[in-house]
């Protein structure tokens, strides 16, 4: 065979294989996620996580330079030569696609949260009326802890460099209960892509080839604490987005500073005020009435800096992003961001807020 149809050909194989992965979660989790993954990405931290830029944003950026310059000197060829030049971009594709997997994305393939820890997928609307309830006490008591006052907005006080450091009490408070939650060696870095990462709608992003947790340093300084754990959750490992939103309010709620457990009670009672949004329009308006005004307004902050960047780029991406979680074992796409709300209501059915 020649050499030119080997990496193509191995692409086919390993779309194959991850065709037959969904069926074997039990195997992912004990040989990838709770093996081989742990050392790759130990490894991939304790070499990159004390370098004080994104190691992974230059290289993406080194890859786009190499792509416009081999499509470049290519042009002309393009006619003649269009089979051999598309056997090299699919040798390429062959390869990312392999170490993507290898590196980091076999862990969308293994065993679901709801599983191992245990929690129902499903709840009533009774059940969900009363956990909101329970979490509007609970964020508006916190937030007039802070304030003193409750028309006031919540200010975070502290740097992004210090959430970085901060980060890990929540955690290693968490692994005192859910051992596997337990983070080691950081590597959480300001993004270098920010202003595209913001135009594209997102508030951060997982390396998959360096390990390194990205985190959009233009987004509301409230909510900076949760996008940073929720991005630490995807290097332990979690490649569902709805389990590292759980995972990410866990580790801001369990954290002993005031301003981080407002930010994951706060994250996740706008989701669930959004679920009455869709559901019950009249339910939504008296639950929001309770709701304390400098919440809100915290909430107000968060939409007007998303909004100055709306446009069709991030409708986009987030189109294709949609269809790239279809593609990796997440039948809900986008969707699946919100589910997190499943994992909380029934993860606090017989817990304390």
């Amino acid at each position: 065979m020649k050499r030119k149809y080997i990496l193509p050909l191995f692409l086919l194989v390993q779309i194959i294989i991850l065709k037959i992965l969904p069926f074997f979660p039990e195997f992912t989790e004990r040989f990838y996620s709770n093996g081989l993954y742990v050392k790759i990405s130990h490894f991939s931290r304790i070499l990159l996580g004390k370098v004080p830029f994104s190691v992974g944003d230059c290289m993406y950026a080194v890859l786009v330079l190499f792509l416009i310059r081999w499509l470049w000197k290519t042009r002309k060829t393009w006619k003649l030569q269009w089979k051999d030049h598309a056997l090299k971009m699919l040798s390429c594709v062959s390869l990312l696609y392999f170490f993507f997997h290898f590196l980091w994305a076999f862990n969308y393939y293994r065993e679901p949260l709801f599983e191992k820890m245990k929690i129902q997928r499903e709840y009533t609307d009774a059940e969900l009326l009363a956990f909101t309830k329970k979490l509007i006490v609970k964020t508006n008591e916190i937030q007039f802890q802070i304030t003193k006052n409750d028309s006031a907005k919540i200010v975070f006080p502290y740097s992004q460099e210090a959430v970085f450091k901060m980060n890990l009490n929540g955690y290693n408070n968490l692994a005192k209960e859910h051992p596997y939650f337990k983070y080691e060696i950081p590597s959480v870095k300001k993004s270098l892509f920010s202003v595209p990462l913001t135009y594209m709608g997102f508030a951060g992003y997982l390396n998959p080839f360096t390990n390194e947790a990205q985190v959009n340093y233009l987004l509301p300084m409230y909510t900076f604490p949760l996008t940073a754990n929720h991005e630490m959750a995807h290097q332990m490992g979690f490649a569902s987005e709805n389990e590292c939103n759980f995972i990410g309010v866990l580790a801001c709620v369990k954290n002993k500073n005031l301003y981080y457990q407002y930010a994951g009670y706060s994250f996740a009672l706008r989701y669930c005020l959004g679920i009455w949004h869709f559901k019950n329009e009249k339910i939504f308006n008296q639950l929001k009435k309770t709701v304390h005004a400098g919440i809100l307004k915290n909430y107000q902050e968060s939409e007007d800096f998303w909004t100055q960047y709306d446009s069709f780029i991030d409708k986009a991406f987030h189109f294709l992003y949609d269809n790239f979680l279809k593609t990796n074992n997440q039948k809900d796409g986008m969707e699946s961001y919100s589910k997190f709300i499943d994992l909380m209501v029934n993860y606090y059915k017989t817990k304390e807020l």
